[in-house]
């Protein structure tokens, strides 16, 4: 494989939970911006939210980031212009969380290449009422992805990844059969294995039906965690639409 400063800093990505108490200095935080503003985008529909209370930030991290999706200012633009904006809020959203997601993955990788640590976090869409609390938000705007973020105290392993032939499909999807599944399961189950990855973590999910538990710590690993997640979590979509709700998003057509 091909090998130069930027994909080495990709390659080597890991989430980091534990943090030095020193934060980075502001010339830092105006780089990491910046950065993530030169992503890619549909229509620049996102704000970025940032803490510096560690009691607040998860794992105690000097700098906490929530990429938001906004339409706010989108809105007030269009006022600006004489126009209205029709697009329904679906299209907005699914745009939106690209435009959030382009932009906090360029200040992660910003981030990491000037020796920060950083980690991801997927609640904020669960809890955009507690969010707009805190940062005052306006409508329209719904928080979509956190980032905790700075000097690493902790120097974990790179996590697995599935086989490259399990996500790469050349001209056609393929019948992925049994085997081809089994061997890209074994792939990351061994690999998190050898690192005692979810014995380290404690992070054994509990069985929340009468489905009899059949793992232990010495065999439990990535794909029976996820499993238990997407089995078991967020049958009903309706807590996320009450959220949406109370932010301005009408996706109850």
């Amino acid at each position: 494989m091909e090998l130069n400063e930027t994909i080495k800093n990709l390659m080597s990505h890991r989430s980091i939970r534990k943090y030095k108490t020193e934060p980075p200095p502001d010339d830092i935080l105006e780089t990491i911006v910046r950065a993530g503003q030169q992503a890619a985008f549909v229509s620049q529909l996102y704000s970025v939210l940032m803490s510096r209370d560690a009691e607040y930030n998860p794992y105690y991290s000097p700098w906490y980031f929530v990429v938001c999706v906004d339409i706010h200012k989108l809105e007030l633009m269009a006022q600006e212009r004489d126009w209205e904006i029709v697009t329904n809020d679906l299209s907005l959203l699914f745009y939106g969380i690209q435009d959030a997601c382009y932009m906090a993955q360029n200040m992660v990788a910003a981030a990491e290449s000037l020796g920060l640590g950083t980690c991801y976090l997927g609640g904020p869409p669960y809890m955009a009422d507690r969010v707009a609390e805190k940062f005052d938000l306006p409508e329209r705007v719904f928080p979509v992805v956190g980032v905790a973020m700075g000097y690493p105290d902790e120097d974990p392993a790179v996590r697995p990844r599935y086989p490259i032939n399990y996500v790469l499909f050349e001209e056609k999807y393929p019948d992925l059969d049994s085997p081809r599944v089994r061997e890209a399961m074994k792939t990351m189950d061994e690999g998190y294995l050898s690192q005692d990855y979810y014995r380290n973590l404690g992070a054994k999910l509990e069985i929340e039906s009468d489905r009899k538990e059949s793992f232990t710590l010495d065999n439990y690993s990535w794909t029976e965690h996820i499993c238990r997640k997407w089995g078991q979590w967020y049958k009903s979509p309706e807590d996320l639409l009450k959220q949406l709700d109370k932010r301005g998003f009408n996706l109850r057509f």
